[in-house]
C-alpha cells in the first residue's frame, strides 16, 4: 500500500483514509489494555506493541474492541501478529478495511 501515487497527482491515494483514523483512538483503545496502559503515553508510533507487553490474548481483545470503534470486521488474513504490532500499523490496517468496504 505504501509508496502508491495515483497517476499524475503525486498524490498517495490512502493517506486520506488513514488521516480518517486518528492515532488518539487507538491510543484510547489500547489504554484499556492492562499491560501497556501504564507506557501507552510514552509509546511512538512504530514501537513493537508485543515488546511492550501485548500478549496474543490482549491482542484478541484489542481486534475486537477495533472492531466495536470503528464498525468493521477484520478478515482472516489481516489476523495476525503484524497488523496489531505499532499504532501506525493498527492505524494503516483499520484504515484499509475501511476503504475495502466504502469501495
Amino acid at each position: 500500500m505504501s509508496g502508491v501515487v495515483a497517476p499524475m497527482t503525486g498524490v498517495d491515494p490512502h493517506r486520506k483514509s488513514r488521516d480518517m483514523i486518528p492515532s488518539s483512538d487507538i491510543r484510547e483503545i489500547l489504554k484499556g489494555i492492562e499491560a501497556l496502559a501504564p507506557v501507552i503515553d510514552a509509546l511512538h508510533e512504530d514501537d513493537d506493541l508485543f515488546e511492550r507487553g501485548l500478549s496474543s490474548f490482549d491482542s484478541v481483545q484489542l481486534m475486537l474492541a477495533l472492531e466495536d470503534r470503528f464498525d468493521i470486521e477484520f478478515p482472516d488474513h489481516l489476523l495476525n501478529r503484524r497488523s496489531f504490532s505499532t499504532i501506525r500499523l493498527i492505524r494503516d490496517t483499520v484504515a484499509s478495511i475501511k476503504t475495502a468496504r466504502a469501495a
